[in-house]
């Protein structure tokens, strides 16, 4: 099964990085789901909690602070002002 390739980054440190099942953030648009093949997508996110399964089973929830989130080709980044 295609996992995706995730990055949350922020201008001080990549804050994670690795393979996920399944990435959910919230944008501007509202929320949103990104499987592995998911559509290319360019969105501004809204304050709130990004979480990602990861391809070991678990999840990591991070608070981020505006920003954007980036998807194509099973890759996602998620670049914000600020997480925690």
């Amino acid at each position: 099964m295609a996992m995706l390739r995730v990055e949350v980054v922020t201008p001080e440190k990549r804050v994670w990085s690795g393979e996920a099942k399944l990435v959910t953030a919230r944008t501007l648009d509202g929320e949103l789901g990104v499987l592995p093949d998911h559509a290319p997508l360019l969105g501004v996110l809204a304050d709130g909690t990004v979480s990602i399964k990861a391809a070991d089973g678990s999840t990591n929830d991070f608070v981020i602070n505006g920003g954007f989130i980036s998807v194509a080709n099973n890759r996602v980044s998620i670049l914000g002002e600020s997480a925690n």
